[in-house]
């Protein structure tokens, strides 16, 4: 489901129970110097990451102060995040003069302690090539670093590396559990692009060697992936990026399927088994 950029008033973007990826939840949240935004979620823990700007959190009688160093766009920077235990009732204030924040979700409801993740907690993978057109970078938020602190939810930044290229390829599923094979883990996407007025492609193959679908995905588009094979590819000329959240239905490690007319590039792309294992 392509969802395109619109003012969503600081409201849900995905919510909760949503149809095509219930275990999901996705916010952005846009406020000016001294204004402050309220949520709860609860059954959902939650992770606060700003896109830009600078935020000070309290949760539940925790403060964390200046979470956020990027300014122009999401580029310029690193990530900084606080993670938020399920149903905690949070505040969350701008301390600088604008910022946009993004706020993840994975439905879970045993409590665990909120904690933040500095610059030094990100997780850095770079894989692919230029030969192969799948050179990109992720970095992981709520990575393996994290994964004794958190229930089901894993948190990443992607960027391809260069301009045009693909993501998520080979293309590859997980939409059913059945392990050691699969997991079921709903993912959500939110894109930007470099120059902000490019854009990309994401396909949907749901059934192996039968059409799917392509969706034109521009700068704020979001996407929701409940089922099926979803590569995605950003045009010549242009970085992408894309805010990832993706929710196990009963863990957190996430088993990927690749596409059978497709795996065996798997064995073509530098790096790539590496990125597989850090999805955990």
């Amino acid at each position: 489901m392509h969802i395109v950029p619109f003012d969503n008033n600081n409201l849900p973007i995905v919510d909760v129970a949503n149809p095509t990826v219930p275990l999901n939840y996705f916010n952005i949240v846009k406020l000016t110097k001294g204004q402050s935004f309220d949520y709860q979620v609860p059954g959902y823990e939650t992770c606060i990451v700003p896109a830009t700007g600078s935020l000070d959190i309290e949760v539940e009688g925790l403060h964390f102060a200046k979470l956020g160093n990027r300014g122009e766009d999401v580029w310029d920077g690193e990530p900084e995040a606080v993670y938020i235990s399920s149903g905690a009732k949070v505040t969350i204030i701008c301390v600088s003069e604008a910022t946009e924040t993004f706020i993840a979700g994975a439905k879970y409801d045993k409590v665990l302690d909120p904690f933040e993740i500095r610059k030094d907690g990100i997780d850095l993978v770079q894989y692919g090539s230029d030969d192969t057109k799948t050179h990109r970078k992720i970095k992981h938020i709520l990575g393996q670093k994290q994964n004794d602190k958190v229930g089901r939810l894993l948190v990443s930044e992607l960027f391809t590396v260069g301009q045009g290229g693909w993501s998520g390829f080979p293309s590859h599923k997980h939409d059913t559990n059945r392990l050691p094979n699969e997991t079921r883990h709903d993912e959500t996407y939110n894109f930007r692009f470099k120059p902000n007025h490019g854009s990309g492609l994401q396909m949907l193959q749901r059934v192996d060697n039968e059409p799917g679908d392509a969706y034109h995905i521009v700068d704020g588009s979001t996407i929701c992936i409940g089922e099926g094979y979803h590569p995605c590819a950003a045009l010549p000329g242009y970085e992408m990026y894309y805010f990832t959240i993706l929710s196990g239905l009963t863990q957190r490690p996430l088993v990927q399927y690749f596409q059978p007319a497709h795996a065996y590039q798997v064995e073509t792309i530098p790096g790539i088994k590496d990125m597989v294992a850090k999805f955990k």
